[in-house]
């Protein structure tokens, strides 16, 4: 009765718009009455379950990412993309996607990459007359990318939850990254083919001299991915340190190599980063409480007993299990799918005798897929803001590349292990 209740509160709670840490406090206090707890024991837990250096990554990737949609750093990686493919039809979208799986690997969020790369492709591609809605739909498709490509925000917060490796939860993403990026930009060209109004850009007289002059306007770009990544996974770093080393080496490039930070954007920017951790803070706060109630409810326990009395069948179980991920994907961001998920399926998924790491890849795929699934998908209501179009404009090729990447990515990741192990085994062993 509690369980059926509590996801009711919860879904109507988020389905009416209410904001995301609200609608968890809501749902918390219901199971805290219902089930007759003690409010004062449940409080110092959701603090305890906080106080956590690894969540401090988080605010500073947000901040790191805001800094460098603020700063143009990702302007001069678009340009030396569209050297190589934008006098093909369809490099330019081609280069978009290259550009958010770049763009995503710093900043870890979809939501800014599909801000900071639309901003800077969508006039490029209207100029070039691409469709207006396609445009928009391939960079809303691409965005989850920062969901996977390490260092991801939401992997950090999974290793966390279930108390996992944090590198192994990131090496567990890139093969799946590799994968989607590959299938998107395939099926990039093959909407495209048969357009015959868009224009193509002409191969520069001496590529190799405009090589050389845009390589060196984005190497300060590209070492941002590079020191990151190579501190953590070279030992050097933590994801934490890693984090901050980003903010720090992100306000100089900013401010006086591409010259996009300013006394006039830069506060601005810090104060959005505080909004935007404040919230995701409460959230958790909201979430950890929420958690412990349902564990003293013993309603993991009583979902994988419903889940496993419909069938024993791990493929239609695992099945069901990327459905409901899917689901939460659709009606939630990221962070708050990641929290709701993971605790929850967790036990389900262990049961079946999938490798925690691997589930962090699947758990990945799936929020990122649920984000721009219709009818809901936050992320395709936020590029169409972003690329000025009609959202049903939008809506048949993110079907196309729904059907044609982000879901081939996903099964072979849930029931290919090893896709998301491979890489982890390879550099960590088991």
């Amino acid at each position: 009765m509690i369980i059926g209740f509590t996801l009711l509160i919860l879904c109507a709670a988020l389905i009416i718009g209410m904001p995301v840490p609200f609608a968890f406090g809501l749902t918390m206090i219901y199971i805290t009455f219902a089930g007759g707890h003690d409010v004062t024991t449940l409080l110092p837990s959701g603090h305890w379950r906080m106080n956590a250096l690894v969540l401090l990554a988080i605010p500073l990737f947000i901040m790191a990412g805001g800094i460098m949609e603020r700063g143009k750093i990702a302007a001069p990686l678009v340009a030396l993309a569209e050297l190589f493919v934008g006098r093909f039809k369809g490099g330019l979208t081609a280069a978009a996607i290259v550009a958010s799986a770049v763009f995503g690997s710093i900043s870890g969020s979809a939501s800014a990459t599909l801000t900071c790369i639309g901003s800077i492709m969508l006039p490029r591609l209207r100029a070039a007359n691409y469709p207006r809605g396609l445009s928009a739909a391939i960079i809303a498709n691409s965005a989850p990318l920062g969901l996977l490509i390490p260092p991801s925000s939401i992997q950090i917060i999974y290793a966390w939850v279930t108390r996992q490796s944090v590198l192994k939860c990131f090496l567990a993403t890139v093969v799946p990254a590799v994968i989607l990026v590959t299938l998107l930009i395939i099926v990039n060209f093959f909407m495209l083919r048969r357009e015959t109004t868009i224009k193509r850009e002409a191969p520069p007289e001496d590529f190799v001299q405009e090589l050389g002059r845009k390589s060196r306007s984005a190497i300060p770009a590209m070492m941002m991915p590079v020191i990151i990544l190579g501190g953590i996974y070279g030992g050097i770093m933590t994801p934490t340190e890693a984090a901050g080393i980003a903010v720090i080496y992100a306000i100089p490039v900013g401010f006086w190599i591409y010259k996009g930070l300013n006394r006039g954007n830069f506060i601005p920017t810090i104060i959005e980063t505080a909004t935007t951790t404040g919230v995701v803070m409460v959230m958790f706060f909201m979430v950890m409480i929420v958690s412990r109630l349902l564990i003293f409810e013993d309603i993991p326990g009583i979902a994988q007993e419903i889940v496993f009395s419909i069938s024993e069948n791990p493929i239609v179980l695992l099945l069901m299990v990327n459905v409901v991920l899917v689901l939460i994907g659709m009606l939630m961001d990221d962070v708050s799918g990641i929290l709701l998920g993971a605790p929850l399926l967790f036990p389900i998924v262990t049961e079946l005798g999938m490798d925690p790491i691997q589930f962090a890849a699947v758990i990945g795929v799936n929020l990122g897929m649920g984000n721009i699934t219709p009818p809901t998908a936050p992320l395709l209501y936020l590029g169409a803001r972003v690329g000025k179009s009609e959202v049903n404009a939008m809506m048949r090729p993110t079907l196309i590349m729904i059907l044609f990447a982000w879901l081939p990515t996903l099964v072979v990741t849930t029931y290919f292990p090893a896709v998301s192990l491979w890489l982890p085994e390879l550099l960590l062993g088991r």
